[in-house]
């Protein structure tokens, strides 16, 4: 059952034509008969359409520039000669148009009857009956016969291209309105589209007459979108019909957060369209949200609880009551004999805010400690730490519509263009409109150098580096006198900043002396630092290749230093900006999901805080902080923590140094692990708790932009719990008692609990769409911008950020650096989009190794290579490339088998423990054979799913003689 808080949606908004213009003159005019007042620049079939008059249309729609290629859109204006097209046409004062006339009338109807003689008549077999603009249009224009025969040439019989596998494209139906291409070219940004031919000849075509999956096509849709026929269409669509209602969600994917509409037949999903009004994405998507959903009803989804005493013993599945009677029972055993810290939960970045407060609330409430913590501290808590501290809150400072404010756009460690699709778009469109782009990564990712967008600056430092870079950025602008003075002195800590800028102005920051440490040219960072100062309105984006070093926190403090040393924080095109890698990153942190804070960031020792928490819910709190992951695991081999509550996180993969992990997984008695499939932490479980998918939730996400949006329910959860649901009865049988009916409830409680959340409820999220944190009496509409008038500390704190070198150094043993990140198609351990048709572009993970390192060891492309560090080692497939710098390697990990953490150490950051994914130093040589780890994970990865597949599968009895 759909709560009546669901927002179910069929269909958008009427589309406009032509995309809104703002303008501070307005514009009078008449259209038939009616007095219109709009902003100056818009057009006038915009103009009609917000007064109820719609004008025939096929090539517009109003989330593309117009073109007035389908000449539907015909209109008279009074004292002017012929019919121009009213997409193209902006409106004049005094300007009196009539949309209807007979002349009008047969324009439109011979049009009409031009593009329906090159044009199949199978309506009604037809993939896209009833949702067909040039269907529609026949009706409007009352086109009743077409005086054209089909003997001459045509294009009916023109093969279909089947390649891609989420769509199919169909010439014989392009009506050439060229809609696709403008979508790929200007929402997109990959200008992978073109019309090919002149005249009758004139085709889309993906690249040089390719197939689609030929082609640099990255199938995000917005083609399959834009187009108004059957010509690119969903195989879905295709396979099961129309859908006849909709509902509108959140993506499960990255930190961007689209929305989109689920759109349905009865309780299956029929496709996933990008929805327009949403904020964080304006009707764009990229191939995993848009595509890769099918992994919500593959045939590998745990759906029935299953229980066993050792990980060498078959799975049993049992009732719910069973599971959880009996993992209730192994946590009270625990704690009586190891004592009350012997376990812990782990929550989750993919699940929903709701549920991620539960398991906190579980952790603190009815295991009576503060062993908590999440995935997001082992990537983001380096931003929420150095961002508290100068700043004074933990989280970007933007909306992601502010960069079409930004002149100079910075991104550091980042990789949008694979990691957060949906935002690169918006980057590249602002690049393509005059902005300048300065990229600091150790490799040279797409948006460096491309046909269309070519950063001013690239300074491929070496792993590890950051902070001699940032310092080094710091030090022209603190020494050629392009510091924000007055905004400093206004906003800024005085003692902090003149010790700041003492520091940073030092000869060892200056970019001379921190070339020989980045192996960056000096004249390269003076050039960049002084167009990030100088350039206009200057924002910062940045992810993991900054937060995921043993110097992470540093680097954040340091990024904050530059923004606030040239001015660049509080206003529209500026800000420090993360990119968030999970969906729920953010509201995994804003939950409480740390050993040492409550929701809302609120540290545990606060007598006052933890006070109001405990009148709340009822119980004692610890004062002191818990367990992080890693401490976990020490304690596990040590032998004093002994039980973990696992929601929604793949441990065993996503952290590092993976032998170590298998060892604290192993030494634990009861580990119970709520999730989808069988992922690698599910292997060391001894209670399985299926997981829902976000189709099958009620609740919210937080995205990077601190954007609270709903996630609303489409089809009833298979296991026939919800993961909220499984977390209440757990905490009864524990005896806490958690009395919700409805995730509602739950947000209504961290609404009560949580100053920035205060505003924050389902029924105001349903009139607005969505809302920014801080939310409250101060902010009842949210925070798009923070920090516009003053800091939320008060005043801006400059850190001195001291440049350390990390332990991970490159020896003659150990001659490379590896460095990891993302690929577009597959997403974060892999366990959703491997279960799509995603594999079609990424089965494995590669090791991109530059062509000198490789010539000197050998190595050839596609040969198989082991890489090894001090903790280990694993076989990969070579990619030569020269994306990379000679000494440095790079892979992915959104494979299991390929073993990426294996070989990734322990170290982290300083402050917060976030692992040093980024640097690892490696030898890397041709190898015959997979490594030592890789057999010993294929024997147990096979005798898991053999022992799941013995529950699932009992054998039959045998029967009585």
């Amino acid at each position: 059952m759909i709560h009546p808080n669901s927002q179910v949606c069929p269909g958008h908004g009427p589309d406009m034509g032509t995309p809104l213009r703002t303008s501070e003159v307005d514009v009078t005019l008449e259209i038939d008969g009616q007095t219109v007042t709009v902003p100056a620049g818009t057009s006038i079939m915009r103009a009609a359409a917000g007064h109820d008059v719609n004008i025939p249309k096929l090539c517009a729609t109003d989330s593309l520039e117009p073109f007035g290629s389908c000449r539907l859109c015909l209109v008279e204006i009074e004292g002017r000669r012929g019919f121009p097209a009213s997409c193209t046409t902006p409106v004049e004062p005094g300007m009196k148009v009539r949309t209807q006339s007979p002349k009008l009338q047969d324009l439109r109807r011979n049009v009409m009857e031009l593009y329906i003689s090159d044009h199949p008549l199978d309506c009604l077999t037809c993939a896209a009956n009833g949702d067909c603009e040039l269907q529609d249009m026949a009706g409007v224009t009352g086109l009743r016969e077409v005086r054209y025969g089909f003997e001459g040439d045509n294009h009916l019989h023109s093969a279909k291209d089947e390649s891609n596998p989420y769509f199919t494209y169909d010439p014989s139906k392009c009506i050439v309105c060229n809609r696709c291409v403008r979508a790929c070219e200007e929402t997109q940004g990959t200008f992978a589209l073109t019309i090919s031919g002149r005249g009758f000849e004139a085709r889309v075509s993906a690249g040089q007459d390719q197939p689609f999956m030929d082609s640099e096509c990255v199938s995000c849709g917005a083609c399959v979108a834009a187009c108004p026929t059957a010509t690119l269409q969903e195989k879905s669509v295709i396979e099961m019909g129309q859908p006849e209602h909709a509902v509108v969600t959140t993506c499960a994917y990255c930190g961007v957060g689209c929305a989109f509409k689920a759109e349905m037949k009865g309780g299956e999903v029929v496709r996933m369209t990008p929805y327009k009004d949403g904020l964080a994405n304006e009707g764009h998507a990229c191939v995993k949200g848009r595509f890769a959903w099918g992994y919500a009803t593959h045939k590998e989804r745990i759906t029935k609880p299953m229980i066993r005493r050792k990980i060498t013993d078959p799975w049993r599945e049992v009732s719910w009551d069973e599971a959880l009677d009996y993992a209730a029972s192994e946590f009270r055993r625990l704690q009586a004999k190891y004592g009350v810290d012997a376990i812990g939960g782990i929550t989750s970045s993919r699940c929903t805010n709701e549920e991620t407060y539960l398991v906190q609330k579980l952790v603190r409430a009815a295991f009576g400690n503060n062993n908590v913590d999440t995935c997001a501290r082992v990537c983001h808590s380096p931003t929420g730490y150095g961002l508290k501290q100068t700043l004074g809150e933990s989280a970007g400072t933007q909306t992601f519509k502010s960069i079409e404010h930004a002149d100079v756009i910075l991104v550091m460690g980042a990789n949008p263009s694979d990691g957060h699709p949906v935002f690169a778009s918006r980057l590249k469109r602002r690049v393509r409109e005059g902005a300048k782009l300065i990229v600091i990564d150790p490799r040279r990712i797409d948006i460096v150098d491309g046909p269309h967008i070519k950063a001013a600056f690239h300074l491929p430092l070496r792993p590890g580096t950051n902070v001699a870079m940032v310092n080094a950025l710091a030090h022209v602008i603190v020494t050629e006198g392009l510091l924000a003075e007055s905004f400093i002195a206004e906003r800024c800590e005085d003692r902090a900043f003149a010790q700041w800028r003492d520091f940073v102005a030092l000869p060892e920051n200056s970019p001379e002396a921190v070339s020989v440490v980045t192996g960056v040219p000096a004249d390269q960072i003076r050039g960049a630092a002084r167009l990030y100062a100088t350039g206009g309105n200057a924002a910062i984006y940045y992810g993991l290749g900054v937060t995921e070093h043993a110097q992470g926190s540093t680097t954040v403090m340091g990024i904050a230093n530059l923004a606030m040393a040239t001015g660049n924080v509080g206003r529209e095109g500026v800000g420090v900006n993360p990119l968030r890698g999970q969906n729920n990153v953010q509201g995994s942190c804003d939950m409480g999901s740390f050993p040492h804070e409550l929701p809302g960031y609120r540290h545990v020792s606060d007598t006052l805080v933890r006070e109001e928490f405990e009148a709340a819910w009822g119980v004692t709190l610890q004062a002191e902080p818990g367990l992080r992951i890693p401490n976990m695991f020490d304690a596990a081999i040590h032998g004093s923590f002994k039980g973990l509550y696992c929601q929604g996180e793949d441990i065993v993969q996503s952290d590092p140094n993976t032998q170590h992990v298998a060892a604290a997984m192993e030494a634990m008695e009861c580990i119970v692990v709520q999730d989808i499939f069988l992922n690698e932490t599910a292997k060391y479980a001894h209670v399985l708790l299926p997981g829902t998918t976000f189709l099958e939730k009620d609740g919210t996400f937080t995205n990077a932009e601190r954007r609270i949006s709903r996630v609303r329910r489409v089809m009833a959860p298979l296991p026939g719990m919800a993961d909220w649901e499984v977390t209440i009865a757990l905490a009864k049988r524990l005896g806490y008692e958690m009395p919700y009916t409805h995730p509602s409830q739950i947000m209504d409680e961290i609404a009560r609990l949580t100053p920035t959340f205060r505003g924050v409820s389902y029924r105001r999220l349903d009139e607005v769409g969505s809302l920014q944190w801080p939310c409250n009496d101060d902010a009842p509409q949210g925070t798009p911008i923070m920090h516009v008038d003053a800091f939320v500390r008060g005043k801006g704190r400059f850190i001195i950020t001291r440049y350390v070198p990390t332990d991970e150094k490159v020896t003659p043993r150990y001659p490379l650096l590896l460095t990891t990140g993302r690929i577009l198609s597959q997403y974060n351990v892999g366990a959703q989009t491997r279960r799509t048709h995603n594999v079609h572009w990424h089965d494995e993970d590669r090791l991109e190794i530059h062509p000198h390192d490789a010539q000197e060891r050998g190595i050839k492309n596609d040969d198989w290579v082991g890489i090894r560090s001090r903790a280990g080692e694993t076989v990969l497939r070579a990619v030569i490339s020269e994306r990379m710098q000679p000494g440095v390697v790079y892979t992915t990990f959104h494979f299991p088998e390929s073993g990426a953490n294996v070989i990734t150490t322990d170290n982290s950051d300083w402050a917060t423990n976030c692992p040093e994914y980024k640097v690892t130093a490696v030898q890397v040589l041709p190898v015959a054979q997979p490594s030592a780890w890789q057999d010993k994970y294929s024997k147990f990865n096979r005798t898991q799913l053999e022992l799941l597949d013995a529950a699932r599968n009992p054998a039959e009895p045998v029967p009585a003689k």
